[in-house]
């Protein structure tokens, strides 16, 4: 049989590997790409930037030898990469490897395009410019926290889901609302009718102890600054076209450090928020997973979690 078919209902397999930030996905997703025929399409909205490298934990020269990431460096900082953009690439690239009779393994931790890809988007208006700078005008007067606080008069399902430190997501709710008269949580209502035409094994890694992924945030991000992430982050600033509202500078870690560079925090205080808005992301990331009940949980206290991986995928596969 085509190691990318599966005898069950004619479709070809996929997997996603799926976990909070510094769960260690990527050295699992390498050693499974070392054993099973897959390819790895990296499923992470700031690793699609070019330039941005200590910051977003991107894989390595060596890493990236053994192990080819799709969908990584593709854009510009100064671009905004959407779901639907994601979608359309994530599927020619899964076409292209299941084509070759490879399995597609989808790798991340972008919860909002996993779940883009599975279910499809619904058909949301484009963002009009002069209603963004209204509301970006309303946001610096009265502060996002106000905004958030009127996304919650109008659409009370997505303020729940978006935290109020979100400006970008805050911003789009209301836009949704303001150019359709709809909330976007009853727009988002019509997500699910693409479906994805692939047999999915979802696995998703991470520690039961919190405080265990506490400590590898904290650590992972002390390694950052003693591998050059302010200077990455001082020549991302020197350019004089990315302003700390784009979607790639909002990514955890970098508007922290470059409100440091520019003297709103201290090295102290931007560690601290760094490490804090890292945990926040985390959190997030393990609710949106807690909630999906197709996820199969690998345990890392029961050991050889390869081995667990590798069992549920060849079951899969059957």
């Amino acid at each position: 049989m085509n190691p990318a078919e599966g005898e069950s209902d004619g479709h070809p397999l996929a997997i996603f590997l799926m976990g909070p930030t510094a769960s260690g996905k990527t050295d699992l997703a390498v050693e499974l790409a070392q054993r099973l025929p897959c390819d790895i399409i990296s499923v992470d909205s700031a690793l699609v930037y070019r330039g941005m490298d200590i910051g977003t934990a991107k894989p390595g020269p060596e890493i990236l030898a053994k192990a080819p990431h799709r969908l990584i460096d593709i854009c510009d900082p100064t671009e905004a990469y959407s779901a639907a953009r994601f979608r359309q690439d994530a599927l020619g690239e899964m076409e292209a490897i299941s084509a070759a009779g490879r399995i597609p393994l989808l790798v991340g931790g972008t919860m909002l395009y996993f779940r883009a890809l599975q279910y499809g988007l619904s058909e949301l208006p484009e963002a009009d410019p002069e209603l963004r700078k209204r509301l970006e005008a309303e946001a610096a007067e009265q502060g996002w926290e106000a905004m958030h606080r009127r996304l919650a008069a109008v659409d009370p399902g997505a303020a729940a889901r978006i935290h109020r430190n979100d400006p970008q997501r805050i911003q789009r709710a209301l836009e949704v609302f303001e150019l359709t008269g709809k909330s976007l949580t009853e727009q988002q209502k019509h997500d699910g009718q693409q479906k994805l035409p692939y047999r999915l094994i979802k696995l998703a890694r991470a520690p039961r102890d919190r405080a265990v992924l506490h400590q590898r945030i904290a650590r992972r991000f002390h390694q950052m600054l003693e591998q050059g992430f302010e200077d990455e982050v001082r020549q991302l600033l020197t350019r004089g076209d990315l302003t700390l509202e784009m979607p790639s500078m909002r990514s955890v870690g970098y508007r922290q450090m470059a409100m440091y560079l520019q003297g709103d925090y201290s090295r102290e205080q931007m560690i601290e928020r760094g490490v804090i808005a890292t945990r926040q992301l985390a959190k997030r990331q393990l609710t949106w997973l807690r909630g999906d009940p197709e996820v199969n949980w690998l345990d890392e206290e029961a050991g050889e979690i390869c081995g667990q991986a590798l069992k549920l995928i060849g079951i899969a596969r059957i």
